[in-house]
This record gives C-alpha cells, sequence and structure tokens, in this order.
C-alpha cells in the first residue's frame, strides 16, 4: 500500500479521499490555489502547498507544479478525484513516467473512452448497444451537417471531448443545428481544448443509468449495481439513487454483465462507471465511459457496504478484488442530491461568503461538504458544495429521510439550489419513480 498520497483536487472529494487515507494509515498532501488557503481539505491534510493563483488553469490544472510537488513531498501516488486532471491521459501518462502511482486506469484507457466517438465505436466492438449516431467528429458545419442528413431529428448535438453537459445541445432541424453548432464548438474548445462534435438520435423519455464497477489487474471484474441519475438540469445531475426504481432484477443483472463483459475484453482496471440510457421500453444504450470516481459514488457505497475509494488505491497498489460478483449484496436503498451554490430561478452560479450553514445531525443521512460558516465561495470553480446522502430500508422511507433534511438544511449569504431538490423529492412523479432525464423541463416550477 501507498504511504503518501497526493490529491490532485480540492473540495468534497479532496475531504472525502483524505478520510479513506486517513482510515487506511495513508498519508496526504494537498494542494491548493490562492483562493482556496483557507480551505477545510487544506486544513485536514497532512501536508499542503500552495501551486498557483485562483485561476483553474494557474493550478488545479498545472502540471508541472504539481508533478514538482508530489516529487518534493514524497508522494508515492497521485489521487485525481474527478474533474480536473481525473481524465487527463497526458497527466496520467506524466505521473507514469515519474515513478508515481495514478490513481486509475492506464492513460491509454482513459485516452480511448475520452474521446466519445471513439468510446462508441469500441463497446461496440465489445457487443455494447450504442445509440445510432455519427461514426466520425468534426469540426466542420457542413461536415457536421451532411454526416447527420440520414439519422432524422430530434438528435443531441455533442462534444466529442465532452462532459458535464458542456457543448451539448438538442436540435430538432437543419436550422437549429447551423444557429447552434459555432456556440458549442466554441464552449467544447474552451473547456476541453477539442472542438470536434458529432451527434446522437435524442432518446426520448430515457432513463441515465449508470453501473459502477471495479476491475483489477489480474483480469477479474465486478459490478456494484447501478445508479439512476435521472434527475438532471442542464445535462448534469443533481440528483442520483439506488436501486432504480425503473430497472427490474432481469434488467438490472443484464445490464451489469454487459458492463463487467466490456471491461474485462478492453482490459480496464481501478474504478469506472458505464453510463448508459435506457428507453421506455427498457432497450439500454451505451452514452459514455467516465474513467474515474463519480461525484454520486457514495450512493452504491451506502447500498454495498465498499469503500470506493479504498478499493481505487489498493486496484493501483497492486491488490486482487477478494470477492466476486456474488458477494455483492444490496442493501436497502440510497439518494443523493447536490447542493449547489446557484440561483435555483436560472441555474446561474451564486459566489459570495456563506454567512449560516446549518445542516442537522439525523440518521442515516450522510454529509460530504468542504464548506462552513464563513466560507468564501468563489468564480473560479465548480459551485457544487455539498452533498447530502440519505439510506433507508426502501425507496419511500429514504425520500421521506431526505425531504426532512431538506426541510431543515438553512444555508445563507448565498443562493442555493436547496429550493429546487424540495420541489424535486416531494413531486408525485419522482415519488412513483417514473421521473426521465426530462423532469426539470417538463416539471420543475422556477417560481
Amino acid at each position: 500500500m501507498f504511504t503518501r498520497v497526493l490529491i490532485a483536487n480540492r473540495g468534497e472529494i479532496a475531504l472525502r479521499i483524505i478520510r479513506t487515507c486517513k482510515r487506511l494509515g495513508i498519508e496526504t498532501v494537498a494542494i491548493y490555489s490562492e483562493a482556496d488557503e483557507n480551505a477545510l481539505f487544506v486544513q485536514r491534510a497532512d501536508q499542503a502547498y500552495l501551486v498557483g493563483p485562483s485561476k483553474v488553469q494557474e493550478s488545479y490544472l498545472n502540471m508541472n507544479k504539481i508533478i514538482e510537488v508530489a516529487k518534493e513531498s514524497q508522494a508515492d501516488a497521485i489521487h485525481p478525484g474527478y474533474g480536473l486532471l481525473s481524465e487527463n491521459a497526458d497527466f496520467a501518462r506524466r505521473c507514469q513516467n515519474e515513478n508515481l502511482a495514478f490513481i486509475g486506469p492506464k492513460p491509454e484507457m482513459i485516452e480511448l473512452m475520452g474521446e466519445k466517438v471513439k468510446a462508441r465505436n469500441a463497446m461496440k466492438q465489445v457487443g455494447f448497444p450504442v445509440i445510432p449516431g455519427t461514426e466520425l467528429a468534426t469540426e466542420e458545419e457542413d461536415e457536421f451537417v451532411q454526416a447527420i442528413s440520414h439519422l432524422g431529428y430530434p438528435l443531441m448535438m455533442k462534444a466529442s471531448a465532452g462532459g458535464g453537459g458542456i457543448g451539448m445541445q438538442k436540435v430538432e432541424n437543419e436550422e437549429q443545428v447551423r444557429r447552434a453548432f459555432a456556440s458549442n464548438q466554441k464552449r467544447a474548445k474552451m473547456f476541453f481544448g477539442n472542438g470536434e462534435m458529432f451527434a446522437e438520435k435524442a432518446i426520448e423519455q430515457a432513463r441515465h443509468i449508470e453501473i459502477q464497477i471495479l476491475a483489477d489487474q489480474f483480469g477479474n471484474a465486478i459490478h456494484l449495481w447501478e445508479r439512476d441519475c435521472s434527475i438532471q438540469r442542464r445535462n448534469q445531475k443533481v440528483v442520483e439513487e439506488s436501486p432504480s426504481p425503473f430497472l427490474d432484477d432481469g434488467l438490472r443483472s443484464k445490464m451489469g454483465k454487459l458492463a463487467t463483459d466490456a471491461v474485462k475484453k478492453l482490459g480496464y482496471t481501478n474504478a469506472g462507471t458505464i453510463e448508459c440510457l435506457v428507453d421506455e421500453n427498457k432497450q439500454v444504450y451505451f452514452l459514455e465511459m467516465n474513467t474515474r470516481l463519480q461525484v454520486e459514488h457514495p450512493v452504491t457505497e451506502e447500498i454495498t457496504g465498499i469503500d470506493l475509494v479504498e478499493w481505487q488505491l489498493r486496484i493501483a497498489a497492486g491488490e486482487r478484488l477478494p470477492f466476486a460478483q456474488k458477494d455483492i449484496q444490496r442493501n436497502g436503498h440510497a439518494i443523493e442530491v447536490r447542493i449547489y451554490a446557484e440561483d435555483p430561478k436560472t441555474f446561474y452560479p451564486s459566489p459570495g461568503t456563506i454567512s449560516k450553514w446549518s445542516l442537522p445531525t439525523l440518521e442515516g443521512i450522510r454529509y460530504e461538504c468542504a464548506v462552513e460558516k464563513g466560507t468564501v465561495v468563489t468564480p473560479y470553480y465548480d459551485p457544487l458544495i455539498a452533498k447530502l446522502i440519505a439510506k433507508g430500508d426502501n425507496r419511500k422511507e429514504t425520500i421521506a429521510k431526505m425531504s426532512n433534511v431538506l426541510e431543515q438544511c438553512s444555508i445563507e449569504g448565498i443562493k442555493t439550489n436547496i429550493p429546487m431538490l424540495r420541489q424535486v423529492l416531494s413531486h408525485s412523479v419522482f415519488q412513483a419513480g417514473d421521473a426521465t432525464t426530462g423532469f426539470v423541463s417538463d416539471y420543475y416550477k422556477k417560481g
């Protein structure tokens, strides 16, 4: 096992990784920007190093500086968390070349899954159904229009190197395509350094279901069941749960087997998530694969009892998975909500100083947060400030627990999406388990 791990991330995920490392007796090294000098994760790590100014490009994305700190602190591994450099193949390769273990898959696998069209083609080759779409990605508008001409509308225009809904837009006709192409391409270039675009058929009334996998370096792979992530705004998840209220046991097992068969054939190692769309007829389609820890990983931990960060570390250290698929049992129901510093009417970020921070201590509620009273929420980073995870014996009980805790949450000084979350949890469509990816646009009232 590693002696000292540098965490190339910030906020609540840095704190989450620190917690598991401390339990395993592993020392932690935090990196921070000038904006995060007084952050909780900086205080909790065994060592902390300033890596640059507030702008993310000059600090948390500064590969040279991060590698320099890893060597200076004598870290023997780097955990990238999620976002930032977590799916950057060049960074993983740099770690490899500097004899630093990268807590994640091989650079080649990050590269393959990072380009969405290549990932689609790879999954198709190993037998995973894919959404009908373009076979190539392009930066040329006319070429893009020609490539989609046989697919029919509506379509989802997407950035090939994208994620988090960036550069993604539903289009209903060629006029919309031409109006939206340049702006989506511009956002893709800004966020991912790659302006190539592709398209897939829009799956109406879909559920967004993802399968969590673990795969070791000895060819063993298991799935840890599914997460239903259908509640989204701006194509980004805000409520996740496990098990899915939509899947039956037959489809659940089928999706799990598709996922584990795929990662074995691809030679994938470490933790990963295969994201799918499931249509109203329960047809499964590959959407993308995230080659890292997911924001919503706690719901899986709650129903399986398995610490995913621990097994990321153990697999990267060369350990063999000690359990088989039959050993992975589900226990109860878990729901996670993401609290964002954002205006619930517009979904725009709401930076500022938190003047009141009050979250109740209730049984069956887990908190993952990196802020407190007095914390300054800056405009430089993702506005996610906390995650609440409720665990109950069944879905009805879990919804009631989460609704209770959301009613008692009190945060002042910034706007948050808590009013939206309360509305989602209380809505009859969500409570019936009938929510699709169109839930927010169909039912959310921005009053």
